[in-house]
């Protein structure tokens, strides 16, 4: 399998391909130079797919001579474990851009479930959302006093494959930064900015989680901290029910935004995405939201 793979630095080396796929850094302007660079070496009917987790695909066809040739073609991590592939579809996109998109998706192995071009998606939208509920709690328990920790595990009763924490270590500080930021320009009523997360971002550091499971000393020093805590005194108590009702309620609210707004057909898709995509329990999200927490 190696030997099939080849690196270059020219672009004239993708003449003869079929489809090239984009995956730099999540920065607009990035992503036009490359598929303008691309294009100019590629014939006319060869696929431009991006990997985008949250940017307009649209707006990255701005400019080229051909833009309804230009997919979503989002994977996820691991992306040789997770099947899902989010197919996203312009407003300009050809009918035969979007089938032959499909069907490389599929020669790859993957599930392709058709979504809108709109920030977030469906996978990023709701994970992002469901951040930006709980490290607002993380961040008023640490000023009361609280335990961080127990706002992480308020979510435990439904059973998802990782705590919040630990999916922003899996992921990166500064990228699901970079995602909140894009989030918050889209929706900023719904989707605030972490004042934490932007100053883990900010300093560098990488990991919310020490090995022990624990805050990292470093994260942990830039969390707000209450005035009257004292070393070994007690916590004040974290109300998970009310937490996981928070965010139950949240992701609610998103998932009908979703539906309402024509982000996939059906609520069934959303539950596929994140079941292939964020490896959630079977069922996928909306039967976890079916039940306000008691």
């Amino acid at each position: 399998m190696a030997a099939l793979i080849t690196g270059t630095t020219d672009p004239a080396d993708f003449a003869g391909c079929d489809a090239v796929i984009e995956a730099v850094f999540e920065e607009l302007a990035v992503k036009r130079s490359v598929f303008a660079a691309a294009e100019a070496a590629i014939a006319p009917d060869a696929l431009l797919l991006t990997n985008t987790s949250s940017l307009s695909v649209e707006a990255m066809a701005e400019g080229l001579a051909h833009p309804e040739r230009v997919v979503g073609f989002h994977f996820f991590n691991p992306v040789a474990v997770l099947p899902l592939l989010e197919l996203v579809r312009t407003p300009v996109a050809s009918e035969d851009a979007v089938s032959a998109a499909a069907q490389l998706a599929a020669a790859l192995g993957k599930t392709a479930v058709p979504v809108a071009d709109a920030p977030g998606f469906v996978v990023n939208r709701l994970l992002t959302r469901l951040f930006a509920e709980v490290l607002a709690e993380v961040e008023a328990a640490a000023a009361a006093g609280g335990d961080p920790l127990a706002v992480d595990r308020a979510l435990a009763p439904w059973g998802l494959p990782m705590t919040p924490l630990t999916l922003i270590d899996y992921i990166g500080t500064a990228v699901q930064q970079h995602i909140c930021a894009a989030m918050h320009r889209a929706y900023p009523e719904r989707f605030p900015l972490s004042p934490w997360l932007a100053a883990l971002a900010e300093a560098g550091v990488r990991r919310l989680l020490a090995d022990d499971g624990g805050l990292a000393p470093e994260a942990a020093a830039l969390l707000p901290t209450a005035a009257t805590a004292r070393a070994g005194a007690a916590r004040e108590p974290v109300d998970g029910a009310r937490i996981l009702e928070r965010v139950r309620a949240a992701l609610t609210e998103e998932v009908e935004l979703m539906l309402a707004e024509g982000i996939v057909d059906s609520a069934e898709d959303i539950d596929r995405c994140m079941v292939l995509g964020a490896n959630y329990p079977a069922g996928g999200l909306t039967p976890l939201l079916a039940t306000p927490a008691r």
